[in-house]
This record gives C-alpha cells, structure tokens and sequence, in this order.
C-alpha cells in the first residue's frame, strides 16, 4: 500500500519524519516505494527546522498562518488553528500535487496531536479538503491522544481533544488512536522519550504497507494482504499493534524438522507475538466491539505453515467474535516472527467517552468564570466612577 503522509503541528510533523524515514528504509533495504510523499504542515518555522528527513523546501515543510502567527504558533488555541487552515490550505493542496507518483498512491495518512493548537484545530479542515479534492482515495487520520499528566495540568488540552476527535470522526475515513501515555519509558529522557514514541507509532506500519508492494516473488506471500484488503478493514475507530518473537538465524542439520516438539514451538511462538501485538495496541480497548479486523504474519518462509495461521486466526477470532477478519502472510522477516493486528470499526473507546464528559465539565467551568470575572471587573468600574482620569 503506497500513502502520502502529512503531518499537521509539532507532533504530527515529527510522525510524518518518522515515516519518511520508513519509506526511506522501505527503498534502501527492500527496493519497494510505500512513501510517496511526507509532507509537515505547522505555524511554527522553528519545528518545521527541526525535522529531519522530510525535503526542506516549502513544498514539503508548507508554513501556515504567517501573517496572524508571525511564525510563532497558535499557542494551543485550536480554534486559531483551525481559522488558519480554511485560509492556507490551498498551499498543502497545491503541494500535494507536486508529489512524484501520486497516481499509484493508494490513500492519505494525515497525523496530528489532539491536544495541541495547530495540529487538532487544522486536522478536520485539511482532511475535509483533502476528501473534496481527491474523492477516489482514502483519507485516514491518525490522532496522538495527550500523556496523563497534560491531562491533569493542562484543562485545554482536554477540551482540544474532545473537540479534535469529534471533529475527525466525522470526515475521515478511519481514525487510527494513539494513545501517548502507552509508549512512555519513566527512565528516559524527554528528547529520548519523544523520539522512541514516535517510533513506535510508525513501527507496526512497515511490514503491513510493504507486504503488497513487494515485487520479489520469494517474498511474495501465498495469502498477499495488499490495499484492498487494508481500505476493506479501516473504518471509524482503529487501533494498530504488533508484536515480535525471536527465532534461531541458523537451523542445525542433525534437528528433526517433524519434531512435534519443535512444531508446538513454532505455534507457541506465533501466539506469542499475537498476544504481545494485542497487548501493544496503540489505544486500550476492547477487541470483541471491533467490527473488522485484520493481522499479517511476516517470518522466514519455512515458518509460516496452515497450523500457524489457522491458531493465530481461531485466537483473534476468539476475542474478536463479531469482526469480520482479514489475514495475510509475508515471507520477509529474518531471525524473528512479526505479527501486525489492526482492530477497525471499534463501537465503543472508553477514553474518547471520557473526553466528551470532561469537556462538557470544562466548557460550563469556563462560562462560570467568565460570569465570575464580569461581575468582579463591573465592582472595580463602579468604584472608580467618581476618580479623574488623564485620557
């Protein structure tokens, strides 16, 4: 599957970075285009230089909202964010069609944090153009929800991602959660911590857009997962995973292969990496309110056989009763076995419920406030009536 990607503000821009960087080593390692074009869009000219492997010219790293930012940023006001982006957004459609290849581009992958300014107020007004322009194609977005301690510090970001997600949800084709707080290492620094999260969201894409680009037939799967497959499976809510397993590089030639010992091996390794793909999930949630779902087995070869695949489908389709189940093979992986599960069409996120409740709670705080406030400035007013003044 071959994606334009876009990121919209600080955040978004960072994962669109991570996935040229992908599409980059996608090139370089396997000789497949997956990225056909990364493109950031932001109000900050100081995050757009920070990035590093998206193209530096303007056409790539696009900045908006220069004369009502000056560069600055929208300082999380969505609101301003969202304005900017009816106004420039001419300039990220204009850019897109430059891309090389964007005739074989199956779908758009627009990335952005709720929780910011830039990023959720734009990420509904650049997928709803996007959509107008390109009807043929999907537009997906992917939405970076805020770690637990913005949540609690910071009221806005609450009432950004409320207002970001219900926004997105009803113009994107899918809307892949990401919940920040899952990837976070306590130990690491902010840089490094930062850095590895972004990686990790990008990480399970890989092997699940090269799968149908391949064009070595060794590498071709006897069952392709290919775009069709994908665009039939993403709807709504959706969540991404996956999850790795070592195995030896090197097999022995005095170990018998009919082994059941060794057999029981192969299959206890690919549940392994099934469970640690559920488990990594990209948003907690509940498998069984999936309506659709898919999971790609990428290993050596020799590995992939009809009892692996048969166990790793009864086992999603055990916790994913009513979805409806798409599976494939890739015979690329070296000395690992990798399985990627995406849960699409989720009826029910608890988190986003969550957001809802609390921003109502936020909004009618903030109208409290705002009367409380009135009422003490109308109080000073009154008792400065009989005071002189110079102007």
């Amino acid at each position: 599957m071959k994606l334009v990607v876009m990121g919209l503000g600080q955040c978004g821009s960072q994962i669109a970075d991570d996935f040229a960087r992908m599409g980059g080593r996608a090139r370089t390692q396997r000789g497949i285009e997956i990225i056909t074009g990364a493109f950031a869009v932001n109000t900050d000219a100081a995050d757009l230089s920070a990035l590093s492997t998206i193209r530096a010219d303007y056409q790539h790293r696009i900045l908006i909202g220069g004369r009502k930012t000056s560069g600055h940023g929208v300082g999380k006001i969505n609101e301003l964010g969202a304005e900017v982006a009816k106004e420039d957004g001419d300039k990220v459609i204009d850019s897109i069609r430059t891309t090389r290849h964007f005739f074989e581009t199956d779908a758009f992958l627009i990335a952005a944090s709720a929780a910011g300014g830039t990023g959720s107020g734009s990420l509904p007004i650049i997928t709803q153009m996007v959509k107008e322009r390109y009807m043929d194609k999907p537009v997906y977005a992917l939405v970076v929800l805020p770690f637990e301690h913005e949540e609690q510090t910071e009221a806005r970001t609450i009432y950004n991602s409320a207002i970001c997600l219900k926004s997105i949800s009803s113009v994107a084709d899918a809307v892949f959660l990401v919940d920040n707080q899952r990837y976070v290492r306590k130990d690491a620094s902010l840089r490094n911590n930062l850095a590895r999260i972004n990686a990790l969201i990008v990480a399970p894409f890989y092997n699940l857009l090269c799968a149908g680009e391949e064009k070595k037939a060794k590498h071709i799967g006897a069952k392709m997962l290919d775009a069709g497959d994908i665009i039939q499976t993403l709807a709504g809510w959706t969540a991404i995973g996956y999850g790795k397993t070592p195995l030896p590089l090197i097999r022995l030639p005095f170990i018998r292969t009919s082994d059941f010992r060794k057999k029981n091996t192969e299959t206890h390794k690919g549940i392994e990496a099934m469970d640690a793909a559920i488990s990594e999930l990209s948003i907690r949630c509940k498998p069984m309110d999936a309506g659709r779902a898919l999971y790609l087995i990428s290993a050596p070869p020799k590995e992939v056989n009809m009892d692996l695949v048969k166990e790793l489908g009864d086992y999603l389709k055990d916790i994913a009763s009513e979805a409806i189940i798409r599976n494939g093979d890739y015979p690329r992986e070296r000395g690992a076995l990798d399985v990627t599960v995406v849960l699409s069409e989720l009826s029910d996120v608890d988190k986003i419920k969550a957001y809802y409740n609390k921003a109502v709670t936020f909004i009618q705080d903030i109208k409290q406030r705002q009367r409380e406030t009135q009422s003490k400035l109308t109080g000073i007013d009154d008792a400065s009536k009989n005071v002189p003044t110079l102007l």
